[in-house]
């Protein structure tokens, strides 16, 4: 029996006809159902990710705040429910970053050479603090820092809980240079190590250390973030570098003599100006090769340094007593660090080993190449691999698996129970297993830094008291060991 093709090309627009007329009356609607089945993207790893969702445009960086996900793109902002990947609101901006820690984030949006930001809730989006004069935001997890000038020697440093509606302290600053401009610009600190496929920012905002140096037309001023006094007001010689690490001042200097250059550090007490403690022969890699000149900040993190000895062996100096908290082996390359713990990849470049810092215990060894990287986190311990690509978060302490992942994609954030990858406009939710009970990595107080807590910036424990805790007082009138 023959068919007639105008038979079958009238009976394939009268079906059509119907099934437009009843999505349009919403009876039944199967285009976006259809436009999903053919949007859909590869999932991004194996196993696959709890969630995968396509962003508006490729992150400049993403970040876990509480139930939700920022992501920051090149104008705008997005937050996303940390649960399911749904949009949950959307705004215009040119930069974006998290204050808060866990049960209180905030999000501080705003655009580039305009004055103020606003403050945003994470999860509705709703404006909680408005600012219309701030030039420049520093944000922590205990703490907002913003800065406003009324004349170019005219500033005003102030210090705001995130969620608070009153500045906890204000204090004057004779200017900020071109470069205090929008989210978190640059102080005189320490610089992170950095690995492939890590994002710099995958541990979210820290607490607020003790100090801050803030530059200021060849000037550093240190600021006391406890109270808002600026303690010191420095100008570095001609071959110094200064930089504020672990509650102290340290002075840098490099001097070139007999073609090789030659470093000596040494540490001054905030209040006194008096030395606490001087090293010499460890290079901090502030200096290029031309000269010795010193154009960047020591490596290191939170209150901790990373230098080079005249053998060529790395090692891990706390800043505030200047101790060696970690000496590698010959052919050792450091590739993480924090005031926990050091990883490194081992001599033979087939493991990475983390180790406990100021012990010689050795926490654990994972098997890895020798181009594999790492990051430390209040929660998890990230290890990127390559050839075949690999993305492992690990607890800090113990090296168990929280997350094994086949994946070509980058570790974007880590939170408490998960953290998100991504792969151009592609970011997905990876969900820790195995975690019962306490997590000994979660930060003290929600709002300090992991490790030994106390009284400091933002209340007790609430902020960074340092490796041993030697930055706060003791309530019963003694003094840390």
């Amino acid at each position: 029996m023959r068919v007639a093709k105008g038979s079958v090309r009238g009976g394939l627009l009268l079906g059509l006809a119907v099934v437009v007329a009843l999505a349009a009356t919403g009876v039944w609607n199967p285009f976006p159902g259809l436009w999903e089945w053919v949007d859909r993207s590869e999932p991004i790893s194996e196993p696959d990710v709890v969630w995968q969702q396509r962003v508006g445009g490729t992150p400049r960086s993403v970040t876990i705040a509480g139930d939700a996900v920022v992501v920051e793109q090149r104008t705008r902002v997005e937050a996303r429910s940390l649960a399911t990947g749904a949009q949950l609101w959307e705004r215009k901006a040119d930069w974006a970053a998290v204050a808060g820690g866990d049960r209180d984030p905030v999000v501080a949006v705003g655009k580039l050479l305009v004055k103020g930001y606003e403050l945003l809730d994470p999860t509705t989006g709703a404006t909680r603090r408005r600012d219309d004069d701030a030039v420049a935001v520093w944000t922590y997890r205990n703490l907002l820092l913003d800065a406003r000038c009324t004349e170019a020697t005219d500033c005003t440093l102030s210090a705001w809980d995130p969620r608070g509606t009153a500045p906890l302290w204000t204090a004057f600053l004779p200017g900020v240079h071109s470069g205090l401009l929008a989210d978190n610009p640059g102080l005189r600190g320490t610089r992170r190590l950095t690995a492939t496929r890590i994002d710099d920012g995958v541990a979210g905002a820290e607490a607020a250390p003790p100090l801050l140096g803030f530059p200021v037309d060849g000037r550093v001023h240190v600021v006391d973030t406890a109270t808002g006094r600026v303690l010191q007001n420095v100008e570095p010689s001609r071959d110094e570098r200064l930089s504020v690490v672990g509650g102290r001042l340290l002075r840098i200097a490099a001097r070139s003599q007999d073609g090789t250059c030659y470093f000596a550090i040494s540490a001054r007490d905030s209040a006194t100006g008096q030395e606490a403690w001087q090293r010499a022969g460890i290079n901090l890699r502030t200096a290029d090769s031309a000269g010795c000149v010193q154009r960047e900040d020591p490596q290191g993190a939170r209150n901790v340094l990373i230098g080079v000895a005249p053998d060529g062996r790395e090692a891990v100096i706390d800043g505030y007593d200047g101790r060696l908290l970690w000496v590698g082996e010959p052919g050792t390359k450091l590739i993480a660090v924090d005031d926990r713990f050091a990883v490194f990849r081992a001599a033979d470049k087939r493991s990475v080993i983390a180790r406990e810092l100021g012990t010689e215990k050795v926490l654990w060894t994972r098997q890895a190449s020798g181009k594999a990287g790492a990051a430390l986190t209040p929660y998890a311990a990230v290890v990127a691999d390559e050839k075949p690509s690999r993305l492992a978060a690990l607890d800090p302490r113990t090296g168990r698996e929280l997350a094994a992942l086949r994946t070509s994609a980058n570790a974007l954030a880590v939170g408490s129970q998960g953290m998100i990858i991504g792969e151009g406009r592609e970011i997905g939710y990876v969900r820790f297993g195995g975690r019962s009970g306490s997590s000994p990595t979660r930060p003290p107080g929600d709002g300090g830094n992991p490790g030994p807590g106390g009284p400091g910036p933002g209340g007790p424990n609430n902020g960074d008291c340092g490796p041993k805790g030697e930055l706060c007082p003791d309530p019963d009138g003694g003094k840390d060991g």
